[in-house]
């Protein structure tokens, strides 16, 4: 993010408000368990950061009104299943902000992304419960039901396509399958690439590492593929599958833990869209978005310290 003329409050009030599409397209395709999450996540970061701010015995009001712990938050809260049982969006949040912010001294400090910290975490912790989707638009009632455990979510989830794809990898199953999924995930998708270009046209964020995120997806799937169409998805699919957009102009921009030399945002973004498409083909997990940004951020003082601009006149 650079836009120098705005407070950091401003600034995550804006790429909240860019979230907006993306949530909507989530909330009519899949029901009201986005919202629950929203507020729970929310509500967690709030009540997390204050008391870890009153243990360090640091102010409170600034380090909440500055509006990083809500983002971190709704990041978390739209990347977990709808239907996920309400203490996973109250521990995972609960995780972000005090090992993916505030153990690091807080906002500024920190060297992961806390979002994707907090959803590795859920991931490797609650495979189960992190990999179980609404399969139809659940109804107030519904989503009440299921996310606070009054329900059975047997017959209104499945697995992601990503899942399924990875157990069965035939051709003809792809085709099919990108037809029906590709309706609710590609608006989806379309929200979050809508919503992250306001944010460049803003002067939010750089272009750089969205451009160079999509390049690596495409590329490394389109190599995969032309190697052998029955075996790996194509390119297409990469795109609006799992937190593909959202990773590109969300998380992967976040401005704390990214590269920030030009050069190094076109190779921090290009590297994460490699690991992404790697790690859902090769790995043992349906998305690897939380893996690759993490990974990547580990070598982002590497990747800033030889990417320097040149001093003028030298």
């Amino acid at each position: 993010m650079h836009s120098n003329a705005l407070s950091t409050n401003q600034i995550m009030r804006q790429v909240i408000y860019a979230l907006a599409l993306g949530i909507i397209a989530s909330y009519y395709f899949f029901g009201w368990g986005i919202i629950f999450q929203i507020v729970l996540g929310v509500a967690t970061a709030v009540l997390v950061e204050s008391v870890f701010l009153r243990l360090r015995k640091l102010p409170v009001k600034p380090a909440i009104s500055d509006g990083s712990a809500v983002l971190s938050a709704v990041l978390l809260a739209i990347s977990i299943p709808s239907i996920a049982p309400w203490w996973i969006v109250v521990v995972g949040v609960a995780f972000a902000i005090v090992f993916g912010k505030q153990l690091y001294g807080g906002l500024g400090n920190n060297p992961f992304n806390p979002a994707m910290l907090g959803y590795a975490f859920l991931l490797i912790s609650y495979p189960l419960q992190m990999t179980t989707w609404a399969s139809e638009f659940l109804s107030f009632g519904q989503s009440f039901d299921t996310v606070f455990n009054l329900t059975s979510v047997d017959g209104l989830s499945g697995a992601t396509r990503l899942d399924d794809v990875k157990t069965q990898l035939s051709l003809g199953y792809l085709v099919n399958e990108l037809r029906i999924y590709s309706i609710s995930q590609s608006l989806v998708s379309i929200g979050f690439l809508l919503g992250g270009l306001y944010l460049i046209a803003r002067g939010i964020i750089f272009w750089h590492i969205p451009v160079a995120f999509i390049l690596g997806i495409l590329i490394t799937s389109a190599l995969l593929f032309i190697s052998d169409n029955q075996l790996y998805a194509p390119p297409q699919f990469h795109l609006i599958s799992g937190g593909t957009m959202l990773c590109a102009f969300f998380i992967a921009t976040d401005p704390v833990s990214a590269s920030t030399t030009p050069k190094g945002r076109l190779v921090y973004g290009f590297l994460i869209g490699v690991l992404v498409v790697v790690i859902r083909v090769f790995g043992g997990y349906p998305d690897g978005v939380a893996f690759a940004v993490l990974l990547m951020n580990m070598t982002v003082p590497l990747i800033d310290t030889y990417t320097q601009p040149k001093v003028f006149g030298q």
